[in-house]
């Protein structure tokens, strides 16, 4: 077969068209999804047809000999569909797979078609694609290349529009649906667009404004809402990881702006929220490290310079105070403390450990109920933090808030998985402390140290039991002579106590005195410590008989 002498001649034809051909031929078809197909037919009767027998491929083009004669056996037809249409059929093949959802699957579909003849509606069915998968930079190079294309393709100015709003180009996307409403007045779903333009203005003014003031929580609802519709914006990422950066929701913030630095990684804004991460999380030397590069990249970026300021000052005023206070310059440790916390305090995990370390400066000077105020401070502002949770635990009880000690001791053993041996200590003396306090103080009534020795405990007891003997008042109102009664019984049965080896021995290790019977005041001690003479209150004196009646004591006059 010599194809050397073919002269092509064009024969138009669709899919499955019969071809009439009053002579002798032989037609070579070009499949697009298989191999060549060669038919041999004879054509003796003009009546006679050809079928083409693939589905996927139409007569493109019917070969003649040069003298036009197709009487001979040898020659052939040869049928090859054009460019433009084999992209039609991928741009078909593409709208089924986009109709089913299946928009990898479409993409491929669409892109060689644009490779086979690219035109607008081909690069627009891409970048609607696109969209759909989320990708709105390649979507929107698609569409700018449909409106090069041709001009007035509406479609690719509303798509244009829909990936400059998910961007946060608010300016483009509105001259992108004008120009759409200007190519198709009565399309509908442009005046929505704009609306939500509108919305996005809004919200965007009510974002810069909490920012403004300092109002995070309201940011971070702003930036979200902001977020629902440009999808795609990365300043409004970053606002979202700036806000939750200062709520102390750092995680959070760390894998937005993870996200944005895998695509680029040299963007200052997310380098910085990185670092302000690390620095709020007392993880210093990174967090420098990360403001440097900043710096580096853009040296005029203000808000990185005064955070590194910031940083450097806080880190620096903190190890002055612990100088000071290694030093045992206690007064000059407690003042530098204090001005270390007024440089950043949003900064609350480094500021707990300075309300920590003058907390114990506190301490050591004696001022417990600031101790307990300093404690308090680094509580709220680390909640586990048990190093501050003891110290306060030490201050209550020094302050003989007996019941808020054991409850801060608690609290220690709940947090430490394995508590050890001086907490459990710890809280069981707590324990006692708070058994002792819900007794009367005997050493409190009779005014003596708890070291007092008898006769100090002998001489309290005297000097206290004749100012409150009822003898005393007995012209005083009903309510004063209780109150005196009360006291006097009270001393009584301090002194039954501490007077007596055995029970002050249990009293002071906060065993019940009950093991042993009460620790009740025998009315006759009165009279067999001052004697059974003559009463020092006019002539008055204890004895046996009636009398005047007390629960727990008794006294006659």
């Amino acid at each position: 077969m010599n194809c050397n002498s073919y002269r092509p001649i064009t024969v138009a034809c669709n899919l499955s068209k019969k071809i009439e051909n009053p002579s002798h031929k032989r037609i070579k078809m070009d499949a697009s999804n298989g191999p060549d197909i060669i038919e041999e037919v004879n054509l003796d009767d003009e009546n006679d047809i050809v079928i083409i027998p693939s589905e996927e491929c139409e007569v493109m083009e019917i070969t003649d000999t040069e003298d036009n004669d197709l009487d001979n056996a040898d020659d052939i037809v040869e049928i090859t569909p054009s460019s433009e249409e084999l992209a039609e059929d991928k741009k078909d093949e593409g709208n089924k797979y986009y109709k089913q959802k299946d928009y990898r699957r479409a993409l491929g579909c669409y892109a060689k078609a644009i490779e086979l003849y690219p035109c607008a509606a081909y690069y627009g069915n891409r970048a609607a694609c696109y969209i759909m998968l989320g990708m709105y930079s390649q979507a929107l190079q698609d569409a700018r290349e449909s409106v090069k294309c041709e001009p007035s393709f509406a479609k690719g100015h509303l798509r244009m529009g829909k990936c400059f709003l998910a961007m946060g180009d608010v300016a483009a996307a509105k001259s992108a649906f004008d120009k759409t409403k200007e190519l198709e007045p009565t399309n509908t779903t442009i005046d929505a667009e704009l609306r939500t333009i509108d919305t996005l203005n809004k919200i965007d003014t009510d974002l810069n404004r909490a920012v403004e003031v300092q109002d995070y929580r309201k940011a971070l609802y702003c930036s979200e809402r902001a977020l629902d519709i440009a999808v795609f914006c990365r300043r409004y990422k970053v606002k979202k990881a700036e806000s939750l950066t200062h709520l102390g929701r750092y995680q959070e913030a760390e894998e937005i702006v993870n996200d944005i630095l895998r695509s680029d990684s040299t963007d200052v804004d997310s380098l910085l929220i990185r670092g302000m991460c690390l620095y709020y999380q007392d993880n210093i030397d990174l967090a420098f490290s990360h403001f440097q590069q900043v710096l580096r990249l853009a040296p005029d970026y203000a808000k990185a310079r005064e955070t590194y300021r910031k940083a450097k000052q806080l880190k620096t005023k903190k190890e002055e105070g612990n100088v000071a206070f290694k030093q045992g310059k206690l007064q000059e440790a407690l003042a530098i403390y204090t001005e270390t916390l007024a440089i950043d305090p949003v900064n609350k995990l480094t500021n707990s450990k300075v309300y920590y370390n003058r907390a114990l400066v506190n301490s050591k000077l004696g001022n417990h109920s600031q101790t307990v105020d300093d404690c308090s401070a680094a509580l709220k502002l680390n909640d586990g933090y048990i190093k501050a949770l003891l110290l306060r635990a030490k201050s209550y009880g020094n302050l003989e808030k007996h019941e808020e000690c054991v409850r801060d001791y608690e609290a220690c053993m709940k947090l430490e998985k394995n508590a050890n041996r001086e907490t459990r200590r710890l809280l069981k003396e707590a324990k006692i402390a708070l058994k002792r306090s819900k007794r009367k103080d005997y050493y409190k009534i009779l005014g003596v140290d708890k070291n007092a020795n008898d006769d100090e405990i002998k001489k309290a007891y005297r000097k206290r039991a004749l100012v409150h003997h009822p003898d005393r008042h007995s012209s005083a109102t009903e309510e004063e002579r209780k109150e005196h009664e009360k006291n006097f019984k009270d001393l009584g049965e301090a002194y039954t106590v501490l007077s007596d080896p055995k029970k002050k021995a249990r009293y002071d290790r906060g065993q019940d005195l009950d093991d042993e019977g009460h620790a009740e005041f025998d009315p006759q001690m009165f009279n067999a410590f001052f004697g059974s003479g003559p009463s020092p209150f006019g002539g008055f004196h204890f004895g046996g008989g009636g009398g005047f009646h007390q629960s727990g004591f008794n006294f006659q006059f």
